[in-house]
């Protein structure tokens, strides 16, 4: 038994080569591989030995061979394939150890010059690859250091891999290379290029969205079915997600997620992301109905869950905090689907046994959780895709512009940078009344901003929150006094909208007859 051994990222290829070696297998490798190998005192044959043909263009060509390839490819059942390996002095090769040249890290780095990308596109290594991964009932292919102890394991059990664990290789060698080729298409196509500028020192200019948009996802599991029973679903994660999103979460007990409960959790967990302090965010149907902050995770709980006790029915909670005994203890009493936080103390798992139904996440969050966000946004449309930077705009008190002669307090400015936060995770026509840290009154998702107002007041009275004195956020621009009116009928005294429509003096006319303050963001948050 043979293996080739070429490999850009060295961790752990001793150790896997020491042990091959103790199986008895042959071990070819390549240039400074080799040489590791070698200075470790393991007996290792140079590729070149094999093909009779040094290594040449600054290693650019080394295992583009009929010597390599012929070995790796030929079918061991074809009695004219290994006639042919005879015929021409081939030997078999049965185990392809490689990993590519790093091109991701490379074009990752600031100040990558189109030199440095070029030179970090590998040709052997992925040709290679598919050779192995084709002719996988003969040959293992291994890409990834996550695999060497399964191959050892099987080898030093039954001295061969099973067909089994050669062909989950051989999909993972196709899946990497299919990675490979996205990430190097991505670059190129975003490189805007000037011939007059290239040189080994050059930077190029790269446009933000490329040419052709080649995305990778790993499937986390197979759903139930879809947005309704009769559409059929999976749930798939970025190929490194960041730190702190849901994909990282584990679930703890609970019912298998749904396709609904993911998208909820994610408007949730996102929602209460933004906070600094403890806060607690409830969710029904995409929509935040209730959200607040608190000195702890029950105050925020107990707020938040006063907007709107009937639609927090059946809703997902989510905190940025621990939940502790006296959290779980109030949430346990309601009904509720989804339940996330960055951890949970004993005491609270212990509030949920009984309810094994309840499905517990843990999200663990890192220090900067509030800026760790996707930098893209999709949304899938007919026969294409819509691509966007994600709504990461965060508002800063020096922000606001006062347009009213009434001037905000510096406690409806506080509330006013709390209800804009909401509002950003408010289905569009947004309005949110809020009043000490806490929403009073959230109206969502209509075609009409003026019906948005009404329902916002609906829905606090239907709780029984007074609107009197309240701050309130509009994710666009009024445009027509009608809508500000609406909210100050029912007790709003400041308002916050990004200004920027042909009847905005109309709107601030109406503000200062009616004495309360306006400020203007001079960002929207459209949220389809």
């Amino acid at each position: 038994m043979k293996a080739l051994i070429s490999v850009s990222d060295k961790t752990g290829i001793v150790e896997l080569a020491r042990d091959l070696h103790a199986l008895g297998v042959g071990l070819i490798s390549t240039g400074g591989t080799a040489k590791l190998l070698a200075e470790q005192g393991l007996p290792v044959t140079e590729v070149a030995e094999v093909t009779g043909f040094p290594e040449m263009l600054d290693g650019r060509v080394k295992t583009l061979h009929p010597k390599v390839h012929g070995g790796l490819l030929a079918r061991r059942d074809t009695p004219e394939h290994m006639a042919a390996l005879k015929a021409h002095h081939i030997d078999t090769i049965d185990l392809l150890i490689v990993n590519l040249y790093p091109f991701e890290a490379t074009v990752a780095k600031p100040g990558c010059t189109l030199a440095d990308a070029i030179e970090n596109i590998d040709i052997g290594g992925p040709a290679m690859v598919r050779s192995a991964a084709k002719n996988w009932k003969d040959v293992g292919i291994v890409t990834d250091a996550s695999q060497y102890a399964d191959v050892i394991a099987e080898l030093k059990a039954s001295g061969k891999l099973s067909d089994k664990l050669r062909f989950a290789l051989s999909v993972a060698a196709f899946n990497r290379i299919s990675q490979y080729d996205g990430a190097i298409s991505n670059y190129l196509s975003s490189v805007n290029f000037e011939a007059d500028k290239l040189s080994e020192t050059y930077v190029p200019e790269r446009a933000q969205f490329s040419g052709q948009f080649n995305e990778q996802y790993v499937k986390v599991q197979d759903l139930r079915y879809g947005e309704n029973s009769h559409q059929q679903a999976a749930w798939y994660r970025d190929l490194a997600p960041a730190a702190g999103s849901l994909a990282t979460g584990v679930q703890l007990q609970g019912k298998e997620l749904s396709y609904n409960n993911i998208a909820d959790a994610d408007a949730a967990w996102e929602c209460v992301k933004s906070f600094e302090t403890s806060a607690c965010v409830i969710v029904k149907h995409a929509n935040p109905c209730g959200v607040a902050v608190g000195a702890n995770p029950l105050e925020a709980y107990s707020k938040a869950f006063q907007t709107d006790p009937t639609s927090a029915f059946g809703g997902i909670i989510a905190f940025n905090r621990p939940v502790d005994k006296a959290a779980a203890e109030a949430v346990s009493k309601q009904f509720v689907e989804v339940l996330m936080a960055p951890d949970f103390s004993a005491e609270a798992l212990d509030v949920f046994k009984s309810k094994v139904n309840v499905r517990l996440m843990k999200i663990a969050l890192p220090a900067n959780y509030g800026n760790v966000r996707n930098a893209i946004e999709t949304k899938r449309v007919g026969s294409g895709l819509l691509l966007q930077s994600a709504d990461n705009h965060e508002l800063a008190l020096a922000d606001l512009k006062i347009v009213t002669v009434k001037q905000p307090s510096p406690e409806e400015l506080h509330d006013l940078l709390f209800a804009w936060k909401v509002a950003k995770f408010v289905k569009s026509n947004a309005i949110v009344f809020c009043k000490n840290g806490m929403t009073m009154g959230v109206g969502a998702g209509q075609m009409s901003r003026l019906d948005s107002a009404r329902i916002a007041s609906i829905k606090a009275e239907a709780a029984k929150l007074s609107l009197q004195h309240t701050v309130v956020a509009s994710d666009a621009f009024f445009p027509f006094r009608d809508g500000l009116d609406v909210v100050v009928d029912a007790g709003a005294t400041c308002v916050a909208q990004p200004g920027g429509s042909m009847r905005d003096q109309e709107v601030i006319d109406a503000a200062n007859e009616r004495g309360v303050a306006m400020v203007f963001t001079g960002v929207r948050h459209f949220r389809h």
